[in-house]
């Protein structure tokens, strides 16, 4: 986690701010590992390994294997593959990372297609802040950028937000901005 940990920091500096390490700690204290298996689908196009979603929390790290399947929106809305390097990690910016730094990292939305060239295995180390922790804009990015587009709550009300009040990831990060979308 230390490597994780490092990312994050870099990130936050280049935004002009250095987090206290105990800050820091609570922003990155929930961690998880999954393991996703998507069994060799005959027609991958009539099914959905993951639908289309950005990771909540600040930063998820992302082993996969040679098969291939995630895909990741860009700016002019097409779907870019990213492709399997051998050895090489997928590191996502998440939501909550997208906030603290007043959106000028984007949290990256994406999803997972199944192959019918074989099953698919990865396996994501996602870091999220703890529940109690408060989210929103740090002070010195705001001071810089002058205006704060998303409001501060907890973790808490973030992370349970009911999937009905969102259809993606940024609805989830418009329930929180100041004018109720992204500028």
């Amino acid at each position: 986690m230390a490597m994780v940990k490092r990312i994050v920091e870099v990130l936050v500096e280049d935004v002009g701010v250095i987090l206290e390490e105990e800050r820091m700690n609570s922003l990155m204290g929930t961690k998880m590992v999954n393991m996703n298996y998507y069994p060799t689908c005959p027609s991958p196009e009539l099914t959905i390994g993951v639908g289309r979603h950005s990771d909540m929390g600040m930063l998820t790290v992302l082993l996969q294997d040679g098969i291939g399947g995630l895909y990741v929106k860009v700016d002019n809305g097409d779907r870019l593959e990213i492709p399997p390097l051998n050895g090489a990690l997928v590191i996502n910016v998440g939501d909550t990372l997208q906030i603290l730094n007043n959106g000028r990292y984007k949290s990256a939305e994406h999803r997972v297609r199944t192959t019918n060239i074989g099953s698919r295995v990865s396996v994501p180390i996602f870091t999220a802040p703890n529940l109690s922790e408060k989210i929103g804009p740090l002070p010195e990015v705001v001071e810089r950028d002058g205006v704060a587009r998303y409001k501060e709550v907890l973790f808490q009300d973030f992370f349970f937000l009911p999937k009905c009040e969102f259809h993606i990831n940024m609805r989830r990060v418009c329930k929180f901005t100041k004018r109720g979308k992204l500028c």
